[in-house]
């Protein structure tokens, strides 16, 4: 759903035209505030320059291939980081292929094939601890003295705390949302945790209980608590409804189920078999229950639209960020 950012599979893909720009380097899981200073820090110079400003990240999120047998639960896969990244203004999106070969690179040769003949880069822009190449043997040091060899500046972004004074990171988040606390979550990430998928056709239960959801399976690692929540949703179209969402196994109707994302969308009655819609989560509304029957299931399901509308009737945007992704149509 990033319409007007490019993504490239390696700086190869990377037309030429889109080369002499500013380079910003990061994983970015999440494009939480503390990214985002060092995004930002890029699009800052671009403007000043007038020139290109484009993201280096690398696929999969380099933990997955040192530690596959370790599950790693991202915040953004690969088409929400670059929504997320239209939103913020970059121009395009460089997904390094990640592998173990792309890794014993030398700090000397990630710079000569990725950033000079690869990106032809200008401006680099990183966070201050950065490291790079065989071994993390490149430095910000080290890259600085890179640049003044094959003309490049180089601008390194210290480290952002939130308000508290604590590191806003991406652990940080991934622990909130396994807690449900999808409100605290948004305040880490400047903008509320969303996520992407296509709707299946499930077995139409909600349907014939007043209650018709959209149902999207997520990536097994997805490690947000299971429950009810106040969500807005975004059809393939960019059209916005407020809506309340399920997810987790249904312990009521279908217990050993794998966890699902059911959102009933409110005053909208559409098939949305197929689409590739979004659901941004704003409030956490209580934890997953077993029911003593339908009945009980159905009153249950009432309170939680009744208090979903009311949580959704005044939200307002956390940042120009969260303005497009869960408030613009």
């Amino acid at each position: 759903m990033a319409g007007g950012i490019l993504r490239c599979s390696g700086p190869r893909a990377l037309p030429p035209r889109l080369h002499g720009g500013v380079v910003v380097i990061g994983n970015f899981d999440g494009v939480h505030r503390g990214h985002q200073s060092v995004l930002a820090r890029a699009l800052e110079i671009a403007a000043t320059h007038g020139c290109l400003a484009i993201v280096l990240t690398f696929e999969p999120h380099p933990r997955s291939v040192f530690r596959p047998d370790v599950p790693l639960f991202r915040l953004t896969p690969a088409p929400m980081k670059a929504r997320l990244l239209e939103a913020m203004g970059f121009d395009a999106v460089v997904e390094q292929p990640f592998t173990r070969d792309f890794a014993a690179l030398s700090p000397e040769a990630f710079v000569t094939e990725i950033l000079v003949r690869g990106l032809g880069a200008a401006h680099v822009v990183t966070g201050f601890d950065f490291h790079y190449g065989k071994n993390r043997g490149g430095t910000p040091e080290t890259l600085a003295e890179a640049g003044a060899v094959h003309g490049f500046d180089v601008s390194l972004v210290a480290q952002f705390s939130d308000e508290g004074g604590d590191v806003v990171s991406s652990s940080r988040v991934r622990n909130l949302l396994a807690q449900g606390d999808v409100a605290e979550a948004a305040g880490l990430l400047g903008y509320r945790y969303t996520v992407e998928g296509v709707v299946s056709e499930g077995k139409r239960l909600g349907r014939t209980l007043g209650f018709p959801t959209a149902n999207m399976a997520l990536p097994d690692e997805t490690a947000l608590a299971h429950g009810i929540y106040g969500v807005r949703f975004r059809r393939a179209d960019g059209t916005l409804h407020d809506g309340v969402a399920s997810f987790g196994r249904r312990p009521t109707v279908d217990e050993e189920g794998r966890p699902l994302l059911e959102t009933f969308v409110f005053d909208l009655d559409d098939a949305l078999y197929g689409e590739t819609c979004a659901v941004s989560f704003f409030g956490f509304l209580r934890g997953e229950e077993k029911f003593d029957g339908l009945e009980a299931l159905v009153s249950q399901m009432k309170q939680d639209e009744a208090e979903a509308r009311a949580l959704l009737s005044g939200v307002r945007p956390l940042s120009e960020i969260d303005l497009r992704i869960a408030f613009s149509g």
